[in-house]
């Protein structure tokens, strides 16, 4: 169906129709008071937490608000960001009292430098580290990184531990590793580079390194479990980015779908390892948490975190939605341009945000599992938007509406009619160029 014959009036009728199932909800910054709205999805094993853009305040201090409840009265010990490994993890050796970590100006400082270093999110690791402090080491609760592109960062990272644990293996994987040496700057060369047939792929020497690595995990683990599972986990990365570096030069959808599919089994290990009863909260774009069989990035050959979370745990996984109808958002006019405050339009006229407008509540929870009547509303396919770390306001409509079925994507939708950008933290330019490659979302 095409989302531009409906007519603007029938935003208003499909508000009236919803407005029984919206809930108001209180500002996120008072978050004892905005958390226990969530207490409806505490016993799911995991609570996928969206974000309509990378760039607004209120979904980040939202989204902790939950976390910090689900956390204290419900048992859930993982935090799962759609962010790097190896910076992640020094804010998880930080929040969990181990040597080597920190959220300092180096950490999360290559672009976008804003997603992950503004003061919501450091409000929230000051208050993990607070929560973590006096409790038995088995109990505290770890922020993780999902991500794919850290393939410079986690080759070292690897090595840094083999040197430490096995220098002679340390030498071993350098030369594996070294396959990959002249593009670790620029790794989106490498695939161009093996897709013109100019250097062999290095999948040979990536997967045996990871291979040997895990296959010393009796010895090695036994001198530190985490250190061990760190390192295999960024041997994973390296895999993966290796394989999506090339990916990408095949097409969208295969380098999406890679990158995934990496970050959902990430979530599985870190879930498996913590045990049958842990429970993970995620924080990534609603394009990653979204069940993406049911928009248009799904019905064209994307899958996503959140689809392949529905498949593995059905209603024990359940993601929730947030939307904006206009204010102002932190990002950028290209990968790797400087962030600037940029005005969000209001929504268009055929969008599900320009419904939760005509709601007329400013701030709102809204339950999209069991009221047919809401379902059956909000079934016919509208627009939705979408902006990641770079958004384009001259073609809004291009570069970020994407037409979806709302309540089949998300199991629950939280709604801001105004917001506003986040507030980076200083950081330090790292040597060297970028290693993301530039997707939105």
């Amino acid at each position: 169906m095409n989302t531009m014959d409906l007519a603007p009036e029938s935003a208003v009728e499909i508000a009236r129709a919803i407005r029984h199932a919206v809930t108001p909800l209180p500002d996120p910054q008072h978050a004892l008071e905005f958390g226990p709205f969530f207490d409806v999805f505490a016993d799911a094993r995991v609570v996928l937490l969206g974000e309509a853009s990378h760039g607004t305040s209120e979904f980040y201090a939202a989204r902790a608000a939950i976390t910090r409840n689900l956390i204290e009265y419900h048992g859930f010990s993982i935090v799962a960001v759609e962010a790097d490994w190896p910076d992640a993890n020094r804010i998880d050796r930080h929040v969990r009292q181990r040597p080597d970590g920190g959220y300092d100006e180096e950490t999360f400082a290559r672009f976008p430098t804003w997603m992950w270093r503004n003061e919501d999110v450091a409000r929230f690791v000051g208050w993990l580290h607070e929560h973590n402090a006096g409790r038995p080491y088995g109990e505290r609760v770890e922020f993780r990184g999902l991500d794919v592109y850290s393939l410079r960062g986690s080759v070292g990272a690897v090595l840094d531990y083999l040197r430490e644990v096995d220098p002679e293996e340390a030498k071993r994987a350098s030369k594996r590793y070294g396959c990959l040496t002249p593009w670790q700057m620029e790794p989106a060369w490498y695939g161009h580079a093996v897709l013109t047939g100019k250097h062999d792929p290095c999948e040979d020497e990536i997967v045996e390194q990871l291979a040997e690595l895990l296959s010393r995990q009796v010895n090695y683990a036994s001198q530190d479990g985490d250190d061990f599972f760190d390192a295999a986990q960024n041997a994973r990365v390296v895999r993966s980015a290796e394989q999506y570096y090339r990916a990408m030069y095949r097409g969208r959808n295969d380098s999406w779908n890679l990158r995934d599919k990496h970050m959902f089994d990430t979530l599985q290990s870190l879930l498996d390892r913590r045990g049958p009863q842990a429970k993970a909260v995620v924080w990534a774009h609603n394009s990653h948490i979204g069940n993406a069989s049911a928009t248009e990035m799904g019905w064209s050959g994307q899958f996503n975190i959140g689809q392949f979370a529905k498949t593995a745990w059905g209603d024990n996984a359940l993601a929730i939605g947030f939307g904006t109808d206009h204010g102002t958002v932190a990002a950028a006019d290209d990968w790797d341009a400087p962030m600037q405050i940029k005005t969000v339009l209001p929504s268009r006229p055929d969008s599900y945000e320009r419904v939760f407008r005509h709601t007329g509540t400013a701030r709102s929870l809204t339950d999209l599992r069991q009221d047919e009547e809401l379902r059956s509303a909000l079934a016919t396919p509208r627009l939705e938007r979408a902006i990641g770390v770079i958004y384009r306001p001259e073609t809004e409509r291009q570069s970020h509406y994407f037409e979806a079925v709302l309540p089949e994507q998300f199991d629950a939708y939280v709604w801001f009619e105004q917001t506003q950008a986040v507030t980076p933290l200083p950081t330090v330019a790292p040597q060297g160029t970028p290693e993301t490659f530039p997707f939105g979302v």
